[in-house]
């Protein structure tokens, strides 16, 4: 009673070994594209995304707190007390709530996948600084940030479109706004070195500096001199951070 089904199974295999891979591999694939309606590359990389959400709002947010706590080491009583604090200040929902620690728990086991929402950053300037001085309150749980935690911000901020003095600058503004004593440690630091000026150096020789490097970064005298279109863009970020620089300098000298 089983025969037919025994030669059937038998054929079909013969005939499915007879029939050159690539031949094999088109025919599987015309079948495949007409049951899932994919007639292009773009289509079939839309149908991908859609298979993982890029990651958006508060439970980026959250994501990245997580992945900030975790790699320190473990997570402390102090990191969960942040991310409770994260959560009041933006007056989630109970739902939400629930969402952003369901976030904060994948963030802690993998750090993958953060480029691309990241990229997605760029342009929403108030959206990036919202989520950079949450990062740096998140690192300061503890009372000091160690070299990962400061390695991370700086890189998530760099694939958001900001240059280190800016993303360094975030730690200054997040720790203001919690009430803590004024100080812009290292972005201030950054920029002197930015700058290579000492503390002590005097406002008209920063002046100096400034003018200098501002002259021979300029984009507009790059392209002059036949820079690439890379050349020119990698110059306009350095005459943007030269100028970050310069006026983080100025605001906490106190000159003009």
């Amino acid at each position: 009673m089983f025969w037919p089904v025994t030669i059937l199974g038998a054929l079909a295999g013969w005939l499915l070994a007879s029939i050159p891979g690539a031949l094999l591999g088109a025919l599987i694939g015309q079948v495949l594209d007409r049951r899932l309606g994919i007639d292009s590359w773009a289509s079939l990389r839309q149908r991908l995304g859609r298979a993982k959400p890029v990651m958006q709002g508060s439970e980026l947010l959250f994501f990245l707190l997580g992945r900030l706590a975790k790699s320190s080491g473990r997570i402390s009583e102090a990191h969960i007390q942040a991310a409770r604090s994260e959560m009041q200040r933006l007056r989630l929902t109970p739902d939400q709530q629930r969402a952003a620690i369901d976030a904060f728990y994948r963030g802690k086991s993998s750090g993958d996948g953060l480029r691309e929402p990241l990229q997605r950053m760029r342009g929403r300037e108030s959206e990036a600084k919202a989520i950079l001085q949450a990062c740096w309150r998140m690192a300061r749980a503890q009372g000091h940030i160690d070299a990962r935690e400061h390695e991370l911000i700086m890189l998530w901020g760099k694939w958001m479109g900001w240059d280190s003095v800016a993303v360094a600058a975030q730690d200054h503004h997040a720790s203001r706004r919690q009430g803590a004593p004024s100080n812009l440690g290292g972005a201030y630091e950054q920029a002197l070195r930015l700058l290579d000026v000492r503390p002590d150096t005097e406002p008209q020789a920063i002046k100096r500096a400034y003018r200098r490097l501002l002259s021979k970064h300029h984009p507009d005298k790059q392209a002059g001199a036949g820079a690439t279109a890379v050349e020119v863009r990698e110059a306009t970020e350095r005459t943007r951070e030269l100028h970050n620089a310069y006026t983080l300098i100025r605001e906490r000298r106190g000159f003009r």
